[in-house]
C-alpha cells in the first residue's frame, strides 16, 4: 500500500505540477472521508501519511466541547470536557482526543471519493499558483487571445488554462473584438475566488498609456526620462507629462520618436487615441501653460488657497483652449492636479477689475483708509485683512512710501477689524435657531440642537457632514452615541 501511495503522489505531482505535500494532504483527506463513510459517519477520522515511506495511520478523534453545549448532529464526533480531562488533564476546548484505529486499504477506498478530493485539492493548488504568479504581474501589460465576449466583457485566454477579463467599462470606445483576436491589457487586480482566480485587466486606465510608453521608449526604461503624470479621455485624446533626467536629452522628441513612430505605435494600440506629449515643469504655472497646448496662455492668476488658476487666452483661441466638450481644459486639469478656469483676456481683465474693486472697498471700509492707500495694498498683492494683519512688518516696509508708523497703524486696524468681525459672527451664531429637521431628528434634544446651532450646525444636513470626533468636541457624548446620531442625520443620503 505504501508503494502505491508514493506512486500516486509522484504521478499526480508531475502531471499537475503541484507540490507533493498538497497531494499527500489530498490523499489523507480522501482516506479520512472513506473511513468515515465505511463507519456510517458515526466517527470522525484523521489519517496521517509518512511522507518518506508512504505508510499511513488512522485515528478516530473526538473534538472537546463545553459540558453544557447541545449536540445536534454527529454526536459521536464530540466529547465533553468532563470526560476529556480523564484522558488528558491538560486538554482544552476545541482540541481533539485521538485513538488509533485500523486503517482501510488504500486500494479498496471509494475510488470516486479519493479522486474527487484529490482533484479538488489539485485544482485549489493550481488556482493559488495562478494567483501567486499573476499577482506579481499586477501593473504589467500582458497579451491574451479572445476566448469569448460575454455581454460586452471580453474574456481572454492567457494560456495554461488561465483566463482574464476586461470589463466593458475598461474597454476603449468603439472597440470591437472577435474570437481569436490577440489583445493587450493592463493587469489591474488578481483575486482568489471559489470558482477560480479572477484576473481583471483594463485598456481604459491611464496606467495602460504609461506602460505602453515604457515599452515603446527605451529611455523611460533606462530612467533617462520620467513620466510624471497622464490623463485620458479614453479613445479620443490623452496628455502625458514627461521630464528628462539628462539635460542633453529632449524628452518630448524621444517620446514622439523619429517621424512620430513611437507615439504613433501607442496611438495605434489605443484605437487611434490622439496623444499630446507635454513638458513637465517644477513651476506649477509653467506646467499648466505647457499642459494647455496647443492653446497659448497669455496671462495666469494663481489662487493657492483654492488650488485653482485662472487662465487667459486670446479671444480667437478660447474654443481651442476649452476643447471639444471641454476636453482640453479637463485633461490639462487632470494632468496638473489644478482646478483650471479658462477665459478670454478681456474677461480676465474684467474679473480682475471686479475683484480689485471688492478688495478696495474692503480695505477702505475695514481699515478706514482712502482709495489711494487701498490701491497700493491691492497693487502689492494684499487680498485679505489677515494678510495685512499678520504679514511680517519687514515685507510691508519694502513698499514705497511706507514707514514703521504707517505699517503698525495698518496692522492694528486690520487686527481690530478682524476682532470686530469675529465678535459679530459669534453674536450671530449665538442667536441662531436650529432648523425643524434638526430638532425632529431621532435622539436630538432641544439643548443639543441649540448648542449645535450656536456652532453653525443649524440643519440636519450640517450635522450629517460632521465627523464623530467633531461632534464630540461640541457635545459631551460617547463615540458610539455620536456615530449613531450622525448616521441618522445621513439617512436621507442613502434613500
Amino acid at each position: 500500500m505504501s508503494k502505491e501511495v508514493l506512486a500516486v503522489v509522484e504521478i499526480m505531482s508531475n502531471e499537475k505540477g503541484v507540490d507533493r505535500g498538497i497531494i499527500f494532504e489530498a490523499i489523507e483527506a480522501a482516506l479520512a472521508t472513506a473511513t468515515r463513510k465505511s463507519h456510517g459517519d458515526e466517527l470522525d477520522a484523521r489519517v496521517e501519511i509518512n511522507r518518506h515511506t508512504g505508510d499511513y495511520t488512522t485515528y478516530q478523534r473526538w473534538e472537546v466541547i463545553e459540558d453544557d453545549v447541545q449536540i445536534e448532529e454527529n454526536p459521536y464526533w464530540y466529547i465533553r470536557m468532563m470526560d476529556a480531562v480523564e484522558e488528558d488533564p491538560n486538554i482544552e476546548v476545541g482540541q481533539f482526543i485521538e485513538q488509533e484505529i485500523e486503517s482501510i486499504e488504500f486500494g479498496r477506498i471509494g475510488a470516486q471519493t479519493a479522486k474527487q478530493v484529490i482533484l479538488q485539492k489539485v485544482r485549489e493548488a493550481e488556482r493559488k499558483k495562478v494567483v501567486e504568479e499573476y499577482s506579481k504581474r499586477v501593473g504589467e501589460i500582458i497579451t491574451g487571445q479572445v476566448k469569448r465576449v460575454d455581454r460586452g466583457d471580453v474574456v481572454l485566454d492567457l494560456g495554461d488554462n488561465v483566463d482574464a477579463i476586461i470589463p466593458r467599462s475598461e474597454l476603449i470606445n468603439r472597440e470591437v473584438f472577435k474570437m481569436g483576436d490577440r489583445v493587450r491589457g493592463y493587469v489591474q487586480e488578481v483575486e482568489f475566488r471559489p470558482r477560480g482566480p479572477q484576473i481583471t485587466m483594463s485598456r481604459a486606465c491611464k496606467e495602460m498609456l504609461i506602460e505602453l510608453f515604457k515599452i515603446e521608449v527605451p529611455e523611460i526604461g533606462d530612467d533617462l526620462i520620467d513620466i510624471m503624470s497622464a490623463a485620458r479621455d479614453v479613445g479620443l485624446r490623452a496628455k502625458v507629462a514627461v521630464r528628462a533626467n539628462d539635460p542633453r536629452l529632449d524628452p518630448i522628441g524621444a517620446c514622439v520618436g523619429m517621424r512620430g513612430g513611437r507615439v504613433q505605435a501607442v496611438t495605434n494600440e489605443l484605437n487611434g487615441e490622439r496623444i499630446d506629449i507635454v513638458l513637465w515643469s517644477p513651476e506649477d504655472a509653467q506646467f499648466v501653460i505647457n499642459a494647455m497646448a496647443p492653446a497659448e496662455v497669455t496671462s495666469i492668476m494663481v489662487d493657492e488657497d483654492k488650488h485653482s488658476m485662472d487662465l487667459a487666452v486670446a479671444d480667437d483661441q478660447l474654443s481651442q483652449a476649452i476643447g471639444k466638450a471641454g476636453q482640453n481644459i479637463r485633461l490639462a486639469s487632470e494632468l496638473t492636479g489644478w482646478t483650471l478656469n479658462v477665459m478670454t483676456q478681456t474677461d480676465m481683465s474684467a474679473k480682475h477689475d471686479n475683484e480689485s474693486k471688492v478688495q478696495l472697498a474692503l480695505f477702505m471700509t475695514a481699515l478706514d483708509i482712502d482709495e489711494e492707500l487701498a490701491e497700493v495694498l491691492v497693487a502689492e498683492g494684499f487680498t485679505t485683512l489677515e494678510e495685512v494683519a499678520y504679514v511680517p512688518a519687514a515685507e510691508m516696509l519694502d513698499i514705497d512710501g511706507f514707514d514703521e508708523d504707517i505699517v503698525q497703524e495698518l496692522k492694528d486696524r486690520a487686527k481690530d477689524a478682524l476682532l470686530t468681525q469675529a465678535i459679530a459672527k459669534e453674536e450671530k451664531l449665538a442667536m441662531a435657531e436650529p432648523a425643524e429637521d434638526l430638532l425632529a431628528l431621532d435622539g436630538m434634544t432641544d439643548d443639543m440642537a441649540k448648542t449645535l446651532a450656536s456652532k453653525g450646525i443649524v440643519t440636519q444636513e450640517d450635522l450629517a457632514e460632521l465627523g464623530t470626533d467633531e461632534l464630540i468636541e461640541i457635545i459631551a457624548m460617547s463615540e458610539e452615541a455620536a456615530g449613531e446620531l450622525i448616521l441618522k442625520a445621513r439617512a436621507p443620503w442613502f434613500e
